[in-house]
């Protein structure tokens, strides 16, 4: 899998609290994983800072490849594939850092809403930040 198409790169701690009896991250955690990468992005891209205005998970897809333990050093490579009125989809690659290089321990893909909270309904997304998601993801709109 390549990652030439994934501009965004963060790190994401694993904690003790993350593991299941067997000693690796428990499944549903990996939603929280790519809450924590997209909410990254939205913070440092789109430079978003609203209380009354954010993102809600519509839709989520999470595909593991192996498994996750703590200890490991995490990375989520994050792009936007879509962009919509109101929505967009983010498309994720979780990796190991290991002797040999990055290994994917985790791809997935989530449907986000921009969502009024004060009115309790989607909303479109801002010009200003939809501009910045389309310019730092070289999307052509």
């Amino acid at each position: 899998m390549n990652f030439d198409s994934y501009n965004f790169k963060t790190y994401i701690p694993i904690r003790f609290g993350d593991l299941n009896a067997f000693g690796v991250v428990n499944n549903d955690v990996f939603l929280t994983y790519f809450e924590i990468a997209h909410s990254g992005y939205w913070k440092q891209i789109v430079n978003w800072r609203s209380n009354t205005r954010g993102i809600i998970i519509a839709k989520a897809e999470v595909n593991y490849k192996k498994p996750v333990r703590y200890g490991d050093e995490l990375y989520a490579n994050v792009r936007i594939s879509k962009l919509g009125n109101c929505s967009f989809t983010v498309e994720y690659i979780l990796t190991i850092k290991t002797p040999q290089g990055e290994e994917i321990c985790t791809t997935g893909k989530t449907v986000c809403i921009f969502f009024n909270y004060e009115k309790n309904r989607p909303e479109r997304i801002p010009e200003i930040q939809r501009q910045k998601m389309i310019d730092f993801e070289a999307l052509a709109y």
